[in-house]
């Protein structure tokens, strides 16, 4: 099917000029980030309890989820208790994460915690095709205290470690995780964008609601998923 609408056609000239002006704004943007990434070193943080959670093999402290590392990225992923298909968004967005090794260079790691119980959550990590390591906060005050209580939204929390002590450093949710998501920063360089009626685009442009062209937790696992 062609598109409703087309760019206009300009000589090189013309193209390379406009070009030029998007990438000084583009340059700025970036500028900007570096700068909102040295105020986030210099936040200060906040002593975290001695929290007890579930992993594969059974009950982990939350310095155990660092691996030894000292520094630890949490995506408090969004759990429906008896639901067969979990949050599509979060299903989606931990879905990009499939080598995360890299991150052993910088003295990190970055896991998956859900209100869901572990064993159904490992199931559906199976189910879905999930790369990550998954925990449980279901039988402790983990993830309500941290912005992700049960049939709560989900989030993104950073932490560090000194011996056994652990310290919160950084929290953001909605759509403050797009910043670690790879689909979206590919899909806004495409002409057309993400095609949701929201965005500013130009008349003409194909457009649809909001989440329309999200895949579903059923896509997910069928791209990457498992039986069980």
């Amino acid at each position: 099917m062609s598109p409703k609408a087309l760019p206009p056609v300009v000589d090189s000239d013309t193209w390379q000029r406009q070009l030029d002006a998007l990438r000084a704004r583009e340059k700025a943007a970036t500028r900007e980030l570096d700068a909102i990434a040295a105020q986030r070193r210099r936040m200060p943080m906040v002593e975290m309890p001695d929290y007890t959670l579930e992993g594969e093999e059974g009950p982990v402290r939350l310095a155990d989820l660092f691996g030894g590392m000292s520094q630890l990225i949490v995506y408090n992923h969004m759990w429906s208790p008896g639901k067969q298909w979990q949050c599509p968004g979060c299903t989606g967005f931990t879905s990009q994460f499939t080598r995360l090794e890299f991150l052993e260079n910088w003295d990190a790691r970055f896991v998956i915690v859900t209100q869901g119980p572990i064993d159904e959550a490992l199931a559906y990590k199976r189910r879905v095709g999930n790369r990550m390591a998954w925990y449980s906060t279901a039988n402790s005050p983990f993830g309500t205290d941290v912005g992700a209580p049960p049939d709560g939204g989900f989030a993104v929390n950073v932490f560090l470690r000194d011996g056994d002590t652990v310290y919160r450093t950084w929290h953001t949710n909605g759509r403050g995780t797009e910043q670690i998501s790879h689909s979206f920063a590919l899909v806004d360089l495409l002409p057309y964008g993400r095609q949701e009626e929201w965005q500013d685009s130009p008349e003409g442009w194909p457009q649809g609601p909001t989440y329309s062209r999200w895949a579903s937790s059923e896509d997910i696992a069928a791209h990457y998923g498992q039986d069980d």
